[in-house]
């Protein structure tokens, strides 16, 4: 899965998308955290604001939660 920087949909959510695709296949399974901003940013060719505004989105889904110091996990249902 890649980021298409010519879409008219803006990067952050297709990362956005890509993820939550990932979370709901269970290849990122809950209680596990996501790859780190800065592998984010480097895997798909894109700024780190730009993961953040990503994450924020799965954050206001309720997929993932952030946990000070220790990372981005995803939450369990």
């Amino acid at each position: 899965m890649t980021i298409d920087h010519f879409s008219d949909e803006p990067a952050y959510l297709q990362l956005a998308a890509i993820l939550r695709g990932l979370i709901e296949s269970g290849e990122i399974a809950p209680r596990n955290p996501l790859p780190s901003i800065a592998t984010l940013s480097q895997r798909y060719e894109i700024a780190k604001g730009t993961v953040e505004k990503a994450i924020n989105v799965l954050r206001s889904e309720g997929l993932v939660r952030t946990v000070p110091g220790r990372g981005v996990y995803v939450i369990g249902r």
